[in-house]
């Protein structure tokens, strides 16, 4: 052993005896050649192998091969983009947050056509978590930035702060059928979210949800435990969860359109918005012209 003296001098180190067992972990030490070694007339062949293996150490034993250090693992990626995540310890609270006046707008960089930054970040995000979540359903950024563009114009043209919470809250019409063409939603839930303490009901945040439709399916896209309408990160994999639900395949136009129509049953809504998700993957803004009024 190193350290040991006889004589004044080093004793080499004993060479190592090889063990059947130990056949298939030295291989890599075994010349080409010898790989194509079979007969089981001429003795077993891992006995053949073990021989030829020790013969090697025993005529080089002071150059003994060492084992290559593993190279170290890789960080992992992180699933969202800006190390967001989202802590599935249960199911989110369900409120929207008050928060204080004099919050100023995001200040990141602007996405694919002019888009808020913060805008593009939540839709990324969403796909990021909706491609672990339900992988099947193949949800692009693109279409959540689609019914976002429709919805909201991204929060008002991104009047959101950086934690994506919007600078005013954001309110559809009061759906009483004062308006022509909304529908009459009269209930007495939904006041906490809505701001209403009527019976009628609006929708709300820059996906613009209904607050039953919100509680169905509220998720937490920015991992702090609560699923606020409002927020956009939370609105957008909302978003992300209502059209993937029921099996639906973002892939397939169909199944696509069929989702969408969830939003608003009107096929000039889904022709605007598959032409914003067209536009915000290629770069090109639709005409004016070309998108039907809703």
């Amino acid at each position: 052993m190193e350290g040991h003296h006889t004589v004044g001098r080093h004793r080499k180190p004993p060479v190592p005896r090889v063990r059947r067992g130990s056949v298939i972990a030295l291989t890599g030490l075994v010349p080409a050649g010898l790989a194509t070694v079979t007969g089981a007339g001429d003795g077993h062949l891992t006995d053949k192998l073990a021989a030829t293996v020790q013969h090697q150490f025993d005529g080089d034993e002071d150059q003994l091969p060492q084992p290559e250090a593993a190279p170290p693992a890789a960080a992992p990626e992180p699933l969202l983009h800006e190390a967001k995540q989202v802590a599935p310890v249960g199911p989110p609270e369900v409120k929207s947050v008050a928060l204080p006046e004099g919050r100023v707008p995001s200040t990141r960089p602007a996405g694919p056509l002019g888009m808020p930054g913060i805008a593009h970040d939540a839709y990324e995000n969403a796909e990021r978590v909706l491609a672990v979540e339900n992988p099947t359903c193949n949800m692009p950024w693109n279409l959540l930035a689609g019914i976002g563009r429709v919805e909201s114009t991204h929060g008002f043209g991104g009047k959101v702060d950086d934690d994506g919470n919007p600078l005013q809250p954001i309110y559809g019409p009061i759906l009483d059928g004062s308006l022509y063409g909304n529908n009459v939603i009269a209930t007495s839930e939904g006041g906490d979210l809505d701001g209403l303490s009527g019976s009628y009901r609006r929708a709300v945040g820059p996906m613009q949800f209904l607050p039953e439709t919100w509680r169905k399916y509220a998720a937490d896209g920015n991992g702090d435990g609560i699923a606020d309408p409002q927020n956009i990160y939370d609105a957008t994999l909302t978003a992300g969860k209502y059209l993937c639900s029921g099996g639906l395949d973002m892939r397939d136009p169909g199944q696509q359109t069929r989702a969408i129509l969830r939003y608003n049953n009107s096929m000039a809504y889904v022709a605007n918005v598959m032409a914003w998700e067209t536009a915000y993957g290629s770069g090109i803004a639709p005409a004016a012209a070309a998108l039907p009024r809703i």
